[in-house]
């Protein structure tokens, strides 16, 4: 899969302004009310992530929920990315 150009990506950054790239990937924290709504996101992601097999790394720290979304395999942003940070985001 080929990574995403600068163009594309900056167009989807401007569509999508919650989400940032830091360090070579996609970077989006996701606020809930506590805990349990943050366990329940991800365990959302996990079956978008499952069905796509395509893995974020996920840092959850109380009622915040950070999702890191790059291609391992191309070297950094790709399609695939950009389609699961549009899935998550619509689920939040």
């Amino acid at each position: 899969m080929p990574l995403l150009s600068e163009e594309t990506l900056k167009s989807f950054i401007e569509g999508q302004p919650d989400w940032s790239v830091e360090n070579g990937q996609l970077v989006r924290t996701f606020r809930f009310a506590d805990f349990v709504g943050s366990i329940g996101f991800v365990s959302k992601v996990a079956m978008l992530a499952e069905k796509a097999d395509h893995h974020p790394n996920i840092d959850i720290r109380w009622n915040r929920v950070t999702l890191s979304l790059s291609t391992h395999s191309a070297g950094g942003i790709t399609e695939k990315d950009t389609h699961l940070a549009d899935a998550c985001g619509r689920l939040a």
